[in-house]
């Protein structure tokens, strides 16, 4: 979330961002600013109020010693009624700081200077392309019937288990996930990210540390007897690692890559675009997490989205990257890129990756700060990007691939899967 000193002090430039990201802040921002001045004028009474109690205990010991004890009593007297005052101020305090963090929950990131304007995925800016676009035969398939025709998934089989949105791999189709898993963790790890194996359910406390809670809960699968939340990322899990941690600078940046089941609602989600591999509530991904300074983040960035596009090369398929627009941005992102990949047989741009820095809006969430060499503790910049998520690599590896003899398999991933054909 944003921090209040900061709204404090850039209320005009506060809201003028907020509406790029077509956020009309005017309402919370003022409220926070306004619980903020009530909260300080009650902090502010309260320790004078402090001092004065201090000063007539003090009192109150002087003349017990002189043997005046009335006027010793009207003293504890006038302690009494400031104590009293005290602890309603305590109240007073706390009901304004609640109402304040209400309203800073509400309120989503600033975007970055670099967003453009917009409202939906339309407006978003292609930064630079890359790969073939196969031309495929008269007769080519979409991935749902390549899976059928080489019995690499069953939709239906995860229909009878649990429901839609919950594919069956088995098979060469089992083998080039478990492939693809090992590939993104081995290049991540070459690249200088430390492999993490997170927890697939988190309490509430993380879900509000990076931004899920109380924004996306609708999205989220939410096993309500332990009150624990399904990860929709690995991003959440890995990122709450740092949850009130001081870092040290000299430690920075920190860089963790790991891998996990993601779980998504997908609420709302229908349509031709939505068939096969193309949405699911269950799939595979690895996040890569990185936490850095102020000062270097959009570097870190940069080279984040170098990694993943090295990741799309290697896999040999046609993409493209997107600066988001504001109003095609997450809640909690200050500058996203979205990686896509074409697929030659549905002739369309599937997204397999976003990028995004979120600046210090989660650190402040979750307490996450460093240590500067002069001793000043600061909030950190967190960062996170899928490197990569599987199903739509997937869809378009098997569609970009499919030949006469069968489906053929990048290169690179060869050494990963044991076969180079599917057949």
């Amino acid at each position: 979330m944003l921090t209040v000193p900061f709204i404090n002090k850039n209320r005009e430039e506060v809201l003028r961002r907020l509406k790029i990201k077509n956020f009309d802040g005017t309402g919370p921002i003022d409220k926070i600013i306004g619980c903020d001045f009530v909260r300080r004028n009650i902090q502010s009474r309260y320790e004078t109020n402090q001092a004065k109690l201090k000063k007539l205990s003090d009192e109150i010991g002087a003349l017990m010693k002189a043997g005046k004890k009335a006027e010793a009593e009207a003293v504890k007297a006038e302690v009494a009624k400031l104590k009293e005052l005290n602890k309603a101020d305590e109240t007073l305090k706390k009901e304004a700081e609640a109402e304040m963090l209400e309203m800073l929950l509400t309120v989503p990131n600033l975007p970055h200077e670099s967003v453009p304007e917009g409202h939906s995925a339309d407006d978003n800016i292609c930064e630079r392309t890359g790969g073939i676009v196969p031309e495929l035969a008269a007769d080519a398939l979409p991935h749902w019937d390549l899976v059928r025709k080489y019995d690499l998934i069953d939709f239906e089989a995860g229909v009878k288990i649990t429901g839609a949105g919950f594919p069956v791999y088995k098979g060469y189709g089992a083998r080039l996930q478990r492939a693809l898993i090992n590939f993104f963790l081995d290049n991540a790890r070459e690249a200088g990210y430390l492999e993490i194996e997170p927890p697939y359910v988190v309490n509430a406390d993380s879900g509000y540390g990076t931004g899920q809670l109380p924004d996306k809960e609708g999205q989220m699968y939410h096993a309500t007897l332990d009150d624990f939340y399904l990860i929709p990322t690995a991003e959440v899990p890995v990122t709450n690692l740092y949850r009130d941690v001081i870092l040290e600078e000299a430690d920075l940046p920190v860089r963790n890559v790991a891998y996990s089941a993601c779980f998504r609602r997908e609420a709302g989600s229908y349509g031709k675009d939505v068939r096969g591999l193309n949405r699911l509530h269950q799939f595979n991904k690895v996040e890569i997490v990185c936490i850095d300074t102020p000062e270097r983040s959009y570097r870190t960035l940069s080279g984040m989205v170098d990694y993943v596009q090295s990741l799309v090369e290697k896999l040999e398929l046609p993409w493209r990257i997107l600066r988001l627009c504001g109003g095609d941005m997450s809640f909690t992102s200050a500058l996203t890129f979205d990686f896509e990949v074409f697929s030659a047989a549905q002739q369309r741009w599937l997204e397999v990756s976003s990028v995004s820095n979120f600046e210090s809006y989660q650190a402040n969430r979750l307490k996450c700060r460093y240590r500067t060499a002069d001793k000043d503790i600061r909030l950190c910049h967190t960062l996170n990007g899928s490197a990569l998520a599987l199903p739509r690599i997937v869809a378009a590896l098997l569609e970009n691939n499919q030949t006469p003899d069968g489906i053929r398999i990048p290169k690179a991933l060869i050494p990963y899967t044991g076969f180079e054909l599917i057949a």
